[in-house]
Parts: structure tokens; sequence; C-alpha cells
């Protein structure tokens, strides 16, 4: 932003004419939208929700749940309302930071919860 506002203030500076002025600004648009661009396309395809449960056997899988990072938003609240354990495991993950997560391009496991019931979950970015 503050690129925009040093050519804007040369303009009325009379330092660059009002055409120069629009070019520049065309091109830092045209960088923003492009690093944008590729900020999206290299940024992780899937959020997985995974629950299990502990038992004699070992951990068995009670909630498996992939849901598409361009839905996440919609795929976590329907994610949330899917299951009351993952509903009550899931009670004090802040969504807006997993979001935050996506953005940013963090992959790997960005929850891991154990409840007092055995239960174990993890929420993965991939």
């Amino acid at each position: 932003m503050d690129e925009k506002i040093r050519i804007l203030k040369m303009i009325e500076e009379g330092k660059i004419t009002s055409a120069e002025g629009e070019k520049l600004l065309g091109a830092i648009d045209e960088k923003s939208t492009k690093i944008e661009k590729e900020k999206i396309d290299g940024s992780p395809k899937w959020l997985k929700i995974r629950v299990f449960e502990e038992n004699e056997k070992g951990k068995k899988t009670k909630v498996n749940i992939n849901v598409p990072i361009a839905i996440v938003e919609t795929g976590l609240k329907i994610g949330k309302g899917f299951d009351e354990n993952l509903d009550s495991a899931l009670n004090g993950v802040d969504f807006n930071d997993i979001m935050d997560m996506i953005r940013s391009g963090a992959e790997g496991k960005i929850v891991d919860i154990e409840t007092d019931e055995g239960e174990t979950v993890e929420i993965y970015i991939e």
C-alpha cells in the first residue's frame, strides 16, 4: 500500500505524469495478483480431521473427514456437527486460527487433542 501512496504523491508533486503513475499502479496490482495466485496454487489442498478411539486392540478410527480447502469454512461447520464426539473434542479449537494457518500455507498436523474419554482428534492440512 505504501508504494501506491508514494506513486500518488509523485503525481501530485509533478515528478511523474498521471499516465506514468497509472502504469506504475497497474504494475503493482499485477505483481500482487501474481503473488496471491502463486500462494493459492502452492497451498495445501485438503483439511483432514481424524478422531481415533483407544481400545484394547489399539487405536480405531471413529471419524475420518477430508474437506477440500476450497470449501473448508463450510466443511468445518459440517464436520463439527457431524459427530457429537467430534463437536465436544473440537470445542477448544479456534477455527479462525485454522483458517489463518491454511491461508499462510501451513502443512502437516496442526491440531492434536486427547480427550478424557480416550479419544484422539487430529487435524491435518495436506
